[in-house]
This record gives structure tokens, C-alpha cells and sequence, in this order.
């Protein structure tokens, strides 16, 4: 199957741009990659919230109490 691709400009301020090659990095990876991870996601996670579901981060304490903290798209 071939796919069709399309080139698109992206402008980024400084700090934009350093965390998108920091991701990179970390990653590694190129920054064309994480980008389409970062819209897959973001696809996936607006989808779900749209239908209704919430996303939670949860982050265990020490004393085995968890932490709670919503996360909505507007």
C-alpha cells in the first residue's frame, strides 16, 4: 500500500523547540516521529475524553495513600 504523505511548517519558540528535541533524545527518536506520537495521542486521549471517560494521573505516596490529579481537554 503506498501512503500518500503531505509536508507541513511547524514554527516553534525556543522553548518549544528544546523540548521537543529533549523528547527526541530521550526517546530516540526524531522529532517527525514524536510528533506523530504526540497527535496519535493526543487523538486517542480527546476521543476518550469526548465519549465521556476521564484520564487520571495517580502518584503513589510513600505511606501508601495515592494522590489524585485530573487532567480534562478543553
Amino acid at each position: 500500500m503506498v501512503r500518500n504523505k503531505k509536508a507541513v511548517t511547524l514554527l516553534l519558540g525556543d522553548a518549544d523547540m528544546e523540548m521537543l528535541e529533549d523528547l527526541a533524545k530521550k526517546k530516540d527518536a526524531s522529532k517527525t516521529a514524536v510528533i506523530k506520537q504526540a497527535l496519535r495521542l493526543y487523538r486517542t486521549v480527546d476521543s476518550r475524553i469526548e465519549s465521556g471517560e476521564e484520564l487520571i494521573f495517580r502518584k503513589r505516596m510513600p505511606e501508601g495513600q495515592d494522590q489524585l490529579e485530573g487532567f480534562y481537554l478543553i
